[in-house]
């Protein structure tokens, strides 16, 4: 009795452990007093080995400062750092989504010519495997096969590209000094093509410059984007899924004269990185039995990863702060800084997802009295909610967010209200669960018919298939020999089977 491999691929997605690290960031530059301080962290790379997955990543630290001479500037540095994640599971050839966001940061020492800044990066992350499942098959005319069709999800591969935003800000005003540009794309929808991937979405800039009359004046830009990113094998039914983010330590920045007076441009680089799933069928054993032997059969139950289409999920925040009584009141707002938005949780429930992280800014301000800038941070927790078309509570949510149109007002000199709108793009994979025939084995050879006809008792429900199974014999024969029964059952029923006996 011959059985032979009929083994298929399914993609299975594992989450990363998740852990935290310390980063430690030195910046050269003069300084008196740090005003605001923005920190993205970014993976630049990542290899998967056996036991263990190493990357190197950045901390994009933008700070602005005032200077002993009570002159605002700013300083970009990019903070290279590596990590790891490790773990007998971890094999060489599967692919891995690497988050790392940074968690909070201290100033730890300001000296003469350089800032040391110590930040708490979380790392977590998913793994993707095709994982080999074993099934099979035969040929043997002594063994009866049912068949079925089952949908299987495979990884197809991923692919990384650069691509630069052009995007500008027109100003009215004279500038005298360009402060900060913080910059963050955002997906908004990814679409399958031909051995490509279609990626649209947004860069949010958010821009702060000095005019010649010594106002600080704050402009958003939104510049939408549409990129092609070549990937063989994916086909207009694949599913897909898109991570992006700026690379914000090569982003150039130039003012310049246009017929409506100034603009700021900038070339924001953007790295995209996408994968591709396919959906396949895959023909395999349902059920089987031999006429001749007993048959021992073996299942084995399997999972892989469904994966679901992109959702984008949008919100507004708000909250209040209050200052301290020994802290000078405001008499007046200069500019707010380091917009960050850490997304801490994320889950389904009752139809809905659910967001909560948490969006904080720094708000400058002027004391009269003190004739000082005074800076303090402000952290809002957010809840941010919408519906959503899946129930599998154990599936893995991906979101990535970014705060945008960041709003801060001041009531009565010590009270601050701050309103902003975050935006989140969600991808999303829940298991599913199957089986599989994945051996048989022959037993005891049944013993040999030594009548001509049989009258076997059948059941209600009961069709062609299992009767036959029950009987040892073919489905056809039973078929062909009980011409005039319906099956499934209708009723309890004795069918008559006749046998061709063997000259002696």
């Amino acid at each position: 009795m011959a059985f032979e491999s009929n083994n298929f691929n399914v993609v299975r997605k594992t989450k990363l452990p998740k852990s935290e690290l310390s980063v430690e960031c030195n910046i050269a530059c003069q300084m008196a007093k740090i005003l605001t301080v923005s920190t993205v962290a970014t993976v630049v790379s990542s290899e998967v080995l056996n036991g263990s997955i190493n990357y190197a990543g950045n901390i994009d630290v933008r700070i602005v400062y005032m200077t002993e001479d009570g002159e605002i500037g700013s300083v970009s540095s990019a903070c290279p750092f590596t990590s790891k994640f490790e773990g007998d599971y971890i094999t060489s050839g599967q692919k891995a989504i690497i988050s790392v966001k940074v968690i909070d940061s201290q100033i730890e020492n300001v000296g003469t010519d350089s800032v040391r800044l110590v930040c708490n990066v979380e790392q977590s992350g998913v793994l993707i495997s095709n994982q080999e499942i074993h099934s099979i098959q035969s040929n043997d005319p002594d063994v009866c096969t049912k068949t079925e069709e089952i949908e299987v999800i495979r990884f197809v591969g991923e692919a990384t590209e650069t691509a630069e935003v052009k995007s500008e800000l027109l100003v009215r005003e004279p500038i005298k000094k360009l402060i900060l540009t913080e910059s963050q794309a955002l997906i908004k929808g990814v679409e399958s093509g031909v051995n490509f991937v279609s990626v649209t979405g947004e860069v949010v800039t958010r821009i702060l410059y000095l005019t010649e009359n010594d106002k600080f004046e704050t402009g958003y830009v939104y510049e939408g984007f549409k990129e092609e990113i070549e990937l063989e094998g994916a086909t207009r039914d694949s599913q897909v899924e898109a991570y992006a983010f700026v690379k914000c330590d090569s982003t150039v920045t130039d003012i310049e004269e246009s017929d409506k007076g100034l603009k700021i441009a900038l070339t924001i680089p953007v790295v995209f990185a996408v994968k591709a799933y396919e959906k396949a069928s895959v023909t395999v054993i349902k059920d089987l039995y031999s006429v001749n032997n007993e048959i021992k059969v073996s299942t084995e139950s399997f999972d892989m990863s469904v994966v679901c289409p992109m959702e984008l999920v949008e919100g507004k925040i708000d909250g209040t702060l209050t200052l301290d009584d020994n802290q000078p009141r405001v008499d007046k707002i200069m500019f707010v800084g380091g917009n960050n938005v850490v997304v801490s949780n994320s889950y389904i429930k009752d139809g809905e997802i659910v967001i909560e992280g948490i969006a904080s800014t720094s708000v400058v301000y002027l004391n009269d009295e003190l004739g000082t800038f005074n800076s303090v941070q402000i952290d809002v927790p957010f809840v941010i909610t919408d519906k959503f078309n899946h129930e599998n509570i154990e599936g893995i949510l991906n979101v990535d967010a970014v705060v945008c149109d960041v709003d801060v007002v001041v009531k009565k000199g010590r009270e601050f209200y701050y309103d902003a709108k975050v935006k989140a793009t969600v991808n999303y994979c829940h298991p599913e669960v199957s089986g599989v025939i994945t051996n048989a084995e022959a037993l005891e050879t049944y013993p040999e018919k030594d009548y001509g006809m049989e009258l076997i008792f059948a059941r209600l429900g009961q069709d062609s298939w299992e009767i036959a199974k029950e009987a040892h014999i073919r489905e056809e024969q039973l078929i062909l020999q009980n011409p005039e029964i319906l099956f499934p059952l209708q009723e309890d029923k004795n069918l008559v089977l006749f046998y061709q006996k063997q000259a002696n």
